[in-house]
């Protein structure tokens, strides 16, 4: 797919972070962008900023875990500039779930699938039949993680989850568009190859009531800065991707048609190797020991 000016992009989780990286470097390209968020404060500062750079943006809030809401951005766009060419289904929420599996709360998965699931489906029905039915070359981007769309962190195990689900849902999705004829592509984004300075860490703290957890943490949220000290502590410096190295990987791959937008990185490519030859030997997941708490 060609990206140029005049076309439209609409990107999830847009009011910081990867999302805001990607809206902006689809603005550089002349697109004009939709920004969708759920934090509205944020969400208005974004596109303050990027109309401030001469960029056209309609800015919507929107809670991807509700259909009716992601429809609504859906008219939203379509009524604003009458065509959609770029879907990042890009929000997403870590469920500060804390303990053993068998410990967490349920609202903890409720929450984490609501978003980082349920999020990306409604996106794919809101937008991808209009698409098709524009008939213009499109792509279709959902992001994933390295935690659970490639190996799971068990201390992550939620959050890992969901993303391993995003995975499957993007190549189910790149199968029936194939066998539709569609000019539309899909593409499943590994943000990295290392980690990423964004609000993830702070999810919390757009939690909705209807999946509030049901009994106090025993511990407080880990904040990024705090992991950060943590690791170094522990004689480990943390490597960061900028989000707009990210942006510009996902320009790149929807130029190449490129499925796996996954940048090549040591510990990924290791983690690859070693649960596909786990897998093809029938051998336990020896990978995940070293992730493996006391």
């Amino acid at each position: 797919m060609r990206l140029e000016p005049g076309q439209v992009a609409v990107v999830t989780g847009a009011a910081g972070g990867i999302g805001l990286a990607m809206a902006r470097r689809f603005a550089a390209e002349g697109l004009r962008v939709v920004l969708a968020d759920v934090e509205e404060d944020a969400l208005r500062e974004a596109a303050a900023g990027l109309t401030s750079e001469g960029a056209e943006v309609l800015a919507r809030p929107v809670d991807v875990s509700e259909r009716d809401s992601v429809v609504a951005l859906a008219d939203a766009a379509y009524a604003a500039f009458g065509a959609v060419h770029v879907l990042c289904n890009n929000a997403g929420v870590g469920s500060g779930a804390e303990g053993r599996m068998w410990e967490h709360e349920p609202n903890d998965w409720k929450w984490a699938f609501a978003v980082n699931v349920w999020g990306v489906f409604h996106g794919i029905q809101a937008f991808v039949p209009r698409m098709i039915a524009g008939g213009a070359p499109g792509h279709v981007v959902n992001t994933s993680s390295g935690d659970g769309g490639i190996a799971p962190l068990p201390t992550a195990s939620v959050y890992a989850v969901t993303k391993a689900a995003v995975v499957t849902m993007t190549e189910s999705l790149y199968a029936h568009l194939k066998a539709e004829g569609a000019e539309v592509g899909a593409s499943v984004l590994f943000p990295g190859p290392h980690m990423l300075r964004t609000g993830l860490w702070e999810s919390h703290r757009n939690r909705p009531e209807r999946y509030a957890k049901q009994r106090p943490r025993k511990t407080p949220y880990r904040s990024l800065d705090a992991y950060e000290a943590a690791m170094r502590r522990a004689g480990h410096e943390v490597r960061f991707t900028p989000v707009e190295e990210v942006a510009e990987h996902v320009v790149d791959g929807i130029r190449a048609d490129r499925f796996w937008m996954l940048p090549a990185g040591e510990h990924s490519d290791r983690q690859i190797r070693a649960r596909s030859q786990s897998m093809l030997d029938r051998a336990n997941p020896a990978y995940l020991e070293s992730f493996i708490l006391d």
